[in-house]
């Protein structure tokens, strides 16, 4: 890829909606300031002045996380782990040595491979250590390829750092191809993402499609980061990919997880990255920059989970794929929708009207009390197949919910 041609991928990667923002104060960074706004939080606007009945109450859909809290046992440890001094004071940069152990331990067991505690930091929340595995890559000017559709806060944190998020255009089948990224990578390329089960689609990633990423990242002296944030509701119980069974994985894959989702701790926000030691001293300083520390009772109610409540996420785990199902079945019925992808908290669904998916899905909130997401925040301008889709983030929604929204999406006039 020439420089032109870089160039070009990075300009189209920008929101054009936030390029002319007026009335900004003075002295905003430039980065900052086009950088897209946080689709979320874009999407609950279109909900202000906007009354629901009792009849049609809001559906939302919009985020994927659960809004339950943690369960009532991880509630009651949560208590007397206040009455802890240490609970409310910094802790280790890095996080608790205790923790980090025993999800080394929990990873080595799922995935057959060999992860020791000093590979592991804790982050507060999966998106703090995508930005700190980025922060220990890449600077401005240089480049790291996402596949789309994207995370929007990966692509979100590229543009802040002047790094240009390279776009790979995802098959018909949703899944990335090697050998397509191979022609997107350049001297300044640092690293592929790949994230399974993937958000926005929900689309598993198959194990050998990790190798051959992982083989494409170490032919050319590149990271590949994996991020799991869902990891505990993926349809297969068995190891996701073999990645870890390579003794040498930390040459190459940096991973991403989450404690959110597995123990509804979305709030205390508890992440972690896995990856080589001496990358590890060099986020420490990014850590310490940014947060100094995770958050003590967070983790400590993630060790907790991690030691009492593997049934209980057994259970989390089937009612997810449940749901899962459910929503292909109702979808299957319903004319000139097609699912397209799902997993985890996701559904990827093509709708079948000729509006763009963003002007649906505000219609959607007045004319259907439905709050989803368009495809078009889930890539740059240029992705122009985010206009058919829609992401649905199941979460909260129950097998009747998801009912109730396959009846209200067939009344809709096209």
């Amino acid at each position: 890829m020439s420089t032109d041609q870089l160039q070009s991928a990075f300009r189209s990667c920008r929101n054009p909606t936030v390029l002319h923002e007026r009335n900004l104060p003075m002295h905003i960074s430039p980065a900052l300031r086009d950088t897209l706004a946080p689709p979320v939080m874009q999407a609950r606007r279109w909900l202000e002045g906007v009354n629901f009945s009792p009849e049609m109450p809001l559906l939302n859909l919009s985020q994927a996380a659960p809004v339950l809290p943690p369960p009532e046992e991880l509630r009651a440890a949560m208590a007397e782990m206040l009455h802890d001094p240490a609970t409310h004071l910094y802790g280790p940069v890095l996080g608790l040595p205790e923790l980090r152990d025993a999800l080394a331990l929990r990873m080595s067991a799922l995935y057959d491979g060999e992860v020791s505690g000093a590979q592991v930091a804790i982050t507060s929340g999966c998106n703090q250590a995508f930005c700190a595995a980025v922060s220990s890559l890449a600077s401005a000017g240089d480049n790291i390829i996402l596949p789309v559709p994207w995370y929007f806060n990966h692509a979100m944190w590229l543009q802040m750092q002047g790094i240009a998020p390279l776009p790979l255009p995802c098959e018909s089948n949703l899944l990335p191809d090697p050998d397509r990224a191979a022609h997107l990578i350049t001297p300044r390329t640092r690293a592929i993402v790949l994230v399974t089960p993937n958000n926005p689609t929900g689309v598993e990633y198959p194990p050998e499609l990790f190798c051959a990423f992982r083989d494409l990242a170490k032919r050319n002296n590149i990271a590949l980061i994996v991020d799991e944030t869902y990891r505990d509701f993926h349809s297969v119980s068995s190891a996701p990919h073999s990645l870890f069974t390579d003794p040498d994985w930390d040459d190459v894959l940096i991973h991403l997880y989450s404690f959110s989702k597995a123990y509804r701790l979305t709030g205390h926000r508890v992440g972690a990255i896995a990856t080589c030691e001496a990358r590890l001293r060099q986020i420490e300083k990014f850590l310490d920059t940014v947060a100094i520390c995770p958050t003590g009772l967070g983790q400590r109610a993630a060790l907790w989970g991690l030691s009492n409540l593997d049934g209980w996420l057994a259970q989390e785990r089937a009612e997810i794929l449940h749901r899962r199902a459910v929503l292909q079945s109702v979808f299957a019925q319903l004319p000139g929708w097609k699912l397209r992808g799902s997993g985890a908290y996701f559904g990827y669904v093509a709708h079948p009207f000729a509006s763009g998916a963003e002007a649906l899905a505000r219609s959607l909130v007045t004319q259907a009390a439905i709050l989803v997401l368009p495809g078009t925040m889930f890539g740059p301008p240029s992705y122009h197949d985010g206009a058919q889709h829609l992401r649905i983030a199941f979460a909260n929604a129950d097998s009747s919910g998801l009912e109730e929204l396959t009846r209200r999406l067939a009344k809709l006039d096209r």
